[in-house]
């Protein structure tokens, strides 16, 4: 088992577009075991690569009784049914707020042998399957938040006790949902 350390808000790697995965080697294995034992040991839904500092794109699930990692994912939206509801993330410890999500999503990538996987999730995997790719595109579920809800967030980060005082970062999405970026 190794677990690793999980960067936290503030360090630019969580804000840096991940680099697809080229070599599916035995430090690839290494990582998605890494990536999968911080993931359990913390009790998370998900972990992608850049929250242990490594930008490549590779994420571990394990929710709603499904677990496993995708390689270089992409999804795509089954229906046109949404969700809201509470999400947080391993690398804003402390810290959730309801958010907009789709409800089904089908994500296909490779797994650590190269080999072509597809997961279909709802609820809370399609939530995690999409927040774990956007980590990958360096985008944090603050900045799906409503303009309000982000400022209360960001107060409650500035006074969590983990929080060194980085500057705030907001991006654009790169995903659209409900037509707008």
């Amino acid at each position: 088992m190794t677990v690793q350390p999980i960067r936290l808000f503030g360090d630019p790697v969580l804000r840096t577009p991940a680099t697809e995965v080229v070599d599916f080697d035995k430090e690839l294995r290494t990582l998605v075991s890494d990536l999968w034992d911080t993931m359990e040991q913390q009790g998370g839904a998900g972990l992608a690569a850049p929250q242990l500092g490594v930008g490549l794109r590779v994420f571990t699930y394990h929710c709603d009784g499904v677990g496993g990692h995708v390689v270089n994912p992409t999804w795509t939206v089954i229906g046109d049914e949404t969700q809201y509801g509470q999400e947080g993330c391993l690398s804003i410890p402390g810290v959730s707020r309801d958010c907009t999500r789709h409800r089904n999503v089908v994500a296909r990538g490779w797994n650590m042998h190269g080999e072509p996987i597809e997961i279909e999730g709802s609820d809370l995997l399609a939530r995690c399957i999409q927040h774990e790719t956007d980590h990958l595109d360096g985008v944090l579920f603050l900045d799906r938040l409503d303009e309000q809800t982000r400022k209360d967030a960001m107060r409650e980060i500035r006074g969590a006790s983990w929080f060194e005082g980085a500057a705030p970062v907001i991006k654009q999405n790169p995903h659209p949902l409900f037509g707008a970026r």
